[in-house]
């Protein structure tokens, strides 16, 4: 099958994406400093003395490891629900408000908190949201040393590609890197990872692109380098509209953005000093014509999730 040729027509998209700057992690320090008067006196005044530090003391200890606690952040909401009923009631209204579409959404933590669902809960047509799946699947293949990122792939490097296919959502670089990795090859490393896809049909549902994004984030899906290599594609890319316009200053946003008939899509995961969390959006409306009613429908989703969560 030859480059571009397997490709339906209607896959033949571009996607853009943004990047922002890095949050500062705080971290505080308790120091305590303590001064002991020597008394002259019997040993039962200096017993009670010494029983009075102790109980003075424990509260500070206690202190201390209560702040190095909440400056962790991302393992502070690990088994916690940041998700409350304000939040779901916020999400819901949005896509109430907008009946017109299909709407998906899917919200989790990062380090695999449960997940949350509104809207519709079945496989849209993924657009250029799973060239991430593609570019995973890739990376696979050099981790277990059957490719190289030095592999030459048309014109330019396999790594070269993943980086157009990704940073640019060049379609010549995913149908390029799907040969390589093969489409039955592609499902079946989908399906070893948990997620249902078949390339031909190029279908994902909001669980589980948020499945593989925090599987991303967290260094489960692929090795250090790999993932930082991926990760650092989801930033700085083509197009800035959607989810990352529409986060406050602080939060750093690595994303994959979709836009193909009428589907338009986000799927990004926000990193904030309250934790990471995995976002994604997915609309489905009549045409073109409405992507811009749909892209401030996926801004008010991201305004409303930053401001619970940030």
């Amino acid at each position: 099958m030859t480059a571009i040729s397997w490709l339906p027509h209607r896959f033949r998209c571009l996607d853009r994406q943004m990047q922002h700057p890095s949050q500062p992690h705080a971290r505080r320090t308790v120091a305590a400093l303590c001064r002991r008067s020597v008394l002259v006196a019997t040993a039962g005044f200096l017993a009670l003395a010494l029983i009075a530090a102790v109980y003075l003391l424990a509260p500070a200890r206690s202190g201390q490891r209560a702040e190095s606690g909440t400056s962790r952040g991302i393992d502070t909401f690990a088994n916690s629900a940041p998700f409350d009923a304000g939040l779901d009631a916020a999400i819901d209204a949005i896509i109430d408000d907008n009946s017109q579409y299909q709407v998906g959404v899917a919200l989790m933590t990062a380090v695999g908190g449960d997940l949350h669902q509104y809207g519709v809960e079945e496989p849209f047509e993924a657009a250029s949201t799973a060239k991430i799946l593609t570019a995973a699947a890739y990376y696979h293949l050099v981790e277990e040393g059957s490719a190289s990122l030095d592999d030459p792939l048309g014109a330019f490097t396999s790594e070269f590609q993943i980086q157009a296919m990704v940073q640019d959502s060049n379609n010549e670089s995913w149908s390029l890197l799907m040969d390589a990795v093969g489409l039955s090859e592609l499902s079946e490393y989908a399906a070893s990872i948990d997620i249902t896809y078949d390339p031909e049909v190029n279908t994902l549902s909001t669980a589980h692109m948020a499945h593989m994004l925090a599987e991303l984030f967290e260094g489960r899906l692929l090795d250090q380098e790999h993932t930082e290599q991926l990760l650092s594609y989801m930033q700085d890319t083509n197009y800035e509209h959607l989810i990352p316009a529409a986060v406050p200053d602080g939060v750093t946003v690595f994303h994959k953005y979709g836009l193909l008939d009428d589907e338009l899509h986000d799927a990004a995961i926000l990193s904030m000093s309250a934790g990471s969390f995995v976002l994604v959006v997915f609309t489905k409306g009549a045409d073109l014509s409405d992507v811009p009613e749909r892209t401030v429908l996926i801004q008010d989703i991201t305004k409303a999730v930053s401001a619970a969560l940030a």
